[in-house]
């Protein structure tokens, strides 16, 4: 047994377990443990009463507990100790406690038995020399026997049930008398450790002191943590532990609080003067506090971060480098039209509209310097009817619209009426000439758009018969026969959540209940593959932008990375503690982007399969995702009801979008970036002015290294127009080449 005496450390502290938090320059702690001798190999726990002076102290100790009438934990601590049930009724020396001085006086309120308590078996946290990392040092007990100098760091781990109240409401006491600035940082300590002290104490079988201790604190919480806390009411006994979800997510993964260096230091020293490592090893076990050194952040910046399952993002997950660029564009020179080419010799000048096309030439040959390597990642060549499809992409797009707070996009709304499968995904080809539906009924509907029907390819005797070398084979493969509006795909046992064309508009990708992935042809209407990888369902998928590639996530919280021709996942990405339910490929394909229930985005690199943003700030579950066309900053939608936009290459927040009273489904950018789009089901679409919010943004370094925000208040200025419709919630959006915007959603009567 170690003990403190006049502010120095008894030598046998060296047999004890030592704690250390190593501070790794940046300001992180990590608490590693260990615990030689503790416990014996047979797992009994080693007998305190070893010396004199450990005899007084557990005498002292008894003492005390009879005193206040705690039997049971009389009755742990005579069998941990192997003492006889009258051995606390001798008289206690003056030298119990160590040389202490004796045990001194206990009165009837709690500070002072929390002292006793610490003082008795627990060693205080010596302020260490500046040049030393601060150490922490505490007896060990036996990993599932409990013993009277255990300090409550694990779940299997035990304390006086009575006491948690004191310490928790002492803890609450100071926050609230410290200054302003540091009050609102402080605080941030009070949900996780309302969860762990809570889950000991179910988990040591206390059921009734458990349950008055979440009735008493469980209000003190943020609202944000209200669907957490239902939960964790739900498990009021130690037999609803075992196998609950939510409960492995609190004991495996650290709850992360970004702190300053000053307010930490004050919970430092309140704790050491309390001597209250109880609370001490809690943070140790179950938090990682990132410290930053400078301001500390105020009660808006820290509520514009904080709502996630694990608290924020450690600051050194956003630190890599990400290259957010787009990839230079191949060079395919874009012919002129008949009727431009008429259009121009009429008016006499034949080269009037040759520099717009051969000044987007020249920008697609610009190499942008936040770009990856051209080859960082392999991507197919390009075929013939890409390099086809690519020029008339770029004829469209020097006949778009420019968009703006003056000049906002006509907008398309396909409604599903009838829809008595149940509509759960939605989505369009690039060049807006089909639309393909997802249905709980198991099935998926592909229609088009355009007076052009959908027809499937010859059979193969017919097919053998057609001049391969005529200039119109791709015309004549096509069975007239089978022409219609729509076709139906059959193959999925389970509702359909996720649905996406390629971009050659060849295949259609659909995500299932059932746990498989799909691969249609949309030339034959069958199903290609089944991607078997998964055990749960899967939320969504989606096609990289350059085809090939595609990604998958759902109920099992790992996202998976799959090529056309493999039938095995390339990356595996592992991360999230909730459902991932949305999924997103980055412009350049290098990156892709997952919306957890978790209340998570991370940003994960294809390429070495490291989860390179973690971004925090949604107080619900994410739903949807969408990248600006330059790559560089990104928009997520919650059920929150809050647009949130991201500066990528930061890792920052760098705007808060309000408006709409339910969750966004549907977020798309224009075809320059300038406007985005979000729908709801609130059954509303939403426009905002981006360009003006990225515009406002300052990151300068301080910001970027002190994760420091300052959203603006300017959500209704941004806001351009909002356009109900009946009562159809929105689920799909989609700009066209010419920046005409489609939205799509199930008529709700």
């Amino acid at each position: 047994m170690a003990a403190v005496q006049d502010g120095q450390l008894n030598l046998e502290v060296e047999k004890d377990i030592k704690t250390e938090i190593t501070n790794d320059g940046s300001g992180n702690i990590n608490a590693n443990s260990s615990s030689p001798g503790s416990t014996s190999s047979g797992g009994k726990s080693k007998s305190p009463a070893g010396s004199g002076e450990d005899q007084q102290t557990l005498l002292a100790v008894l003492q005390f507990l009879k005193r206040n009438k705690l039997t049971e934990s009389v009755d742990i601590l005579r069998r941990e100790a192997g003492l006889s049930a009258d051995a606390d009724d001798s008289p206690v020396s003056e030298s119990a406690g160590a040389g202490s001085g004796g045990v001194p006086s206990v009165g009837a309120d709690g500070g002072d038995a929390n002292s006793l308590l610490s003082r008795v078996s627990i060693v205080t946290p010596i302020a260490p020399p500046a040049t030393a990392p601060p150490k922490v040092v505490a007896a060990s007990g036996g990993e599932d026997q409990p013993d009277v100098n255990v300090v409550l760091s694990a779940y299997s781990q035990q304390g006086d049930p009575v006491l948690y109240p004191l310490y928790y409401n002492g803890l609450k006491k100071f926050i609230e008398s410290v200054l302003d600035c540091h009050r609102a940082e402080l605080s941030q300590v009070f949900y996780p450790l309302f969860v762990h002290m809570y889950l000991e104490l179910v988990y040591n079988n206390h059921e009734n002191e458990a349950k008055q201790f979440f009735e008493k604190f469980s209000g003190d919480q943020e609202c944000y943590y209200e669907e957490d806390l239902r939960i964790l009411s739900s498990m009021s006994k130690k037999e609803h532990m075992k196998g609950n979800e939510t409960m492995l997510d609190f004991r495996t993964s650290k709850f992360v609080l970004r702190i300053s260096r000053d307010s930490y230091q004050l919970l430092k020293r309140h704790l050491q003067e309390r001597q209250n490592n109880q609370i001490w090893n809690i943070i140790q076990e179950h938090l990682y506090i990132d410290i930053f050194d400078g301001m500390p952040r105020s009660k808006s910046q820290i509520d514009a971060m904080s709502g996630s399952l694990a608290g924020e993002g450690k600051r050194d997950a956003n630190k890599a480098k990400v290259f957010y660029g787009l990839l230079k564009e191949p060079e395919i020179e874009v012919p002129l039209d008949d009727e431009d080419e008429e259009a121009e010799n009429e008016e006499g000048k034949p080269k009037k509209k040759k520099p717009k096309k051969d000044s987007m030439g020249s920008k697609s040959k610009k190499q942008d310097p936040n770009a990856p390597q051209q080859t960082r990642i392999p991507l197919p060549e390009l075929k013939d009817s890409d390099k086809l499809d690519k020029i008339m992409n770029m004829k469209e797009a020097t006949k778009k619209i420019r968009l703006g707070p003056d000049n906002l996009p006509s907008i398309c709304f396909y409604s599903f009426l009838n829809a008595y499968q149940g509509l759960t995904a939605v989505d369009f080809t690039d060049d807006s000439s089909l639309i393909a539906g997802g249905f709980a009924d198991s099935t998926v509907r592909v229609w088009s758009v355009t007076p052009k029907k959908l027809r499937r390819v010859k059979s193969a005797a017919d097919l053998s018969n057609i001049d391969k070398e005529s200039d119109d084979v791709l015309e004549r493969i096509m069975d007239e026969k089978t022409a219609s509006e729509s076709k139906i795909l059959y193959g999925h046992s389970g509702p359909v959540y996720g649905i996406s064309f390629s971009p050659d508009r060849n295949y259609l990708l659909s995500s299932s209940e059932d746990g498989t992935v799909r691969l249609w042809s949309l030339q034959t209407f069958t199903c290609l593959v089944g991607y078997k990888g998964h055990n749960y369902p899967v939320w969504d998928t989606q096609f990289s932008p350059y085809g090939y590639y595609f990604i998958s996530g759902g109920h099992d919280r790992v996202a998976r990375l799959w090529a056309t021709d493999h039938y095995q996942p390339l990356r595996m990405f592992a991360g999230h503690l909730a459902d991932i339910t949305c999924t997103l490929f980055h412009p350049n394909s290098n990156y892709m982007a997952t919306g957890s229930a978790d209340r998570t985005i991370r940003l994960w690199d294809v390429l070495t399969g490291n989860c390179v943003r973690i971004l925090t700030g949604h107080k619900g579950p994410i739903h949807s995702l969408a990248f600006s066309p330059n790559g560089k900053f990104m928009a997520s939608g919650a059920t929150d009801g809050r647009v949130l936009l991201w500066d990528v290459g930061h890792g920052l927040m760098v705007g808060e979008l309000k408006g709409h009273t339910d969750t966004i489904y549907a977020l798309k950018f224009s075809r320059d970036g300038e406007i985005l789009a979000s729908g709801s089901m609130d059954n509303t679409v939403k426009l905002w002015d981006t360009l003006k919010a990225f515009d406002d943004v300052e990151l300068d370094d301080f910001t970027a290294a002190t994760g420091h925000i300052h959203l603006p208040e300017n959500s209704q200025e941004l806001l351009l127009g909002t356009y109900m419709t009946k009562s159809t919630p929105v689920i799909h959006l989609h700009f066209t080449r010419r920046n005409l915007l489609l939205a799509a959603g199930a008529y709700n009567p």
